[in-house]
């Protein structure tokens, strides 16, 4: 149960899980990175459930709350796991079918789904969030056609799994969609049931645009890799370094300034996307954070004063529109990006001995570029 700031739900919760489960072996592992006294309220209603709890409180949120559910998984005594929202939108009465689902062998999870056959989305806040959530699952079932062809609701989390059929080291939680990073990493026997998604008992909807900003960099991730998230950004600054060129060119700026002022706007917002979405995975073992923006800073700089001469010159020898001659060269620079930041900036810090410079360059680019994605 990975909660944050649940304290509302939490006597709700226990109560209907405990009647859900009467004649089972169990327990309740509450993962909590709350801000509010949820700890103090599963710490009460603990001291009297017949039920066992436990109380994971992370001083540390890492992963959100995708993080919260593998931590989770690690600590449970049974390798049966069932993982649903504490603000009781998953019906604790769901259990005992999906677990005796699950007891059948024949599947590795069991997907609590609201779009198969008689679940409904009610629950969602408007029609807003049900375009959202179903547009959202459009698109990941189109970008894993193969390892989702059998689920209709990758995005839900509620769902049981046999953990002994997932490698744990394997997955990259950032963020609420923890199913999809499990699905997405390996093959697995999947089913579903169906489920009324209901309204939150209490409390507020956790969703945000930061949410979305991370489910789009999961994505990205999962189906294409550490190397290709990297374009995705590098895309993102490519057009934002156009727009700038293209505005100041529109009012009489040179287009070479025009090109200087758009590379050191673009630089610094690309080193904080990259922190934050490509290489978050990376930072804890490498250098501090104002030495890896200097790294990056100056690279990109230097980068910079060879790219912008080869476009001076492509615009004044060639006559090619500085537009497109900045898209050209930016398209040219991604590689020696990716290999510079992989290698150098977010490179781990000297532990003892090191392997050759050549089997670490190619162990290195193999391990960034070839990040786990759909077979």
């Amino acid at each position: 149960m990975p909660t944050y700031n649940e304290a509302p739900n939490v006597v709700e919760l226990v109560r209907r899980i405990s009647a859900a489960v009467v004649g089972r072996e169990a327990e309740i592992i509450f993962v909590d990175d709350s801000t509010d006294d949820t700890p103090d309220v599963v710490r009460a209603v603990a001291a009297s459930s017949r039920l066992p709890i436990r109380l994971i409180h992370r001083a540390e949120k890492t992963g959100g709350l995708g993080g919260a559910v593998v931590e989770g998984f690690r600590a449970a005594q049974s390798d049966t796991c069932l993982v649903m929202d504490g603000d009781l939108q998953h019906p604790p009465e769901k259990i005992p079918e999906m677990l005796d689902r699950l007891a059948r062998a024949d599947a590795d999870v069991v997907v609590a789904s609201r779009y198969a056959g008689g679940g409904t989305a009610h629950g969602l806040a408007d029609r807003t969030r049900v375009l959202v959530s179903k547009t959202s699952t459009a698109v990941t079932k189109a970008m894993f056609p193969v390892r989702l062809r059998d689920v209709t609701d990758p995005m839900t989390g509620f769902f049981a799994v046999d953990r002994r059929a997932i490698d744990l080291a394997t997955l990259r939680p950032q963020g609420f969609k923890i199913l999809l990073e499990i699905l997405a990493r390996k093959s697995l026997r999947i089913t579903e049931v169906p489920f009324d998604f209901a309204d939150r008992h209490a409390g507020e909807s956790k969703a945000s645009f930061l949410q979305g900003g991370h489910f789009i960099a999961q994505l990205a991730a999962l189906r294409f890799g550490k190397m290709s998230l990297f374009a995705v950004v590098g895309g993102l600054g490519a057009v934002a370094n156009l727009f700038v060129v293209w505005a100041l060119t529109a009012v009489g700026v040179n287009y070479v300034i025009a090109a200087v002022i758009a590379a050191e706007l673009t630089i610094v917002g690309n080193f904080l996307l990259i922190e934050r979405f490509v290489f978050h995975d990376m930072r804890h073992a490498a250098s501090t954070f104002w030495w890896r923006f200097a790294k990056s800073f100056g690279f990109n700089n230097a980068e910079a004063l060879i790219r912008i001469p080869i476009m001076a010159l492509m615009v004044e020898t060639w006559h090619i529109s500085s537009v497109i001659a900045t898209g050209i060269t930016l398209v040219v620079a991604f590689l020696v990006r990716f290999v510079f930041h992989s290698l150098v900036v977010y490179a781990p810090r000297r532990t003892g001995a090191r392997p050759s410079a050549a089997r670490h360059i190619l162990e290195e680019i193999d391990e960034q570029a070839m990040q786990p994605g759909e077979i």
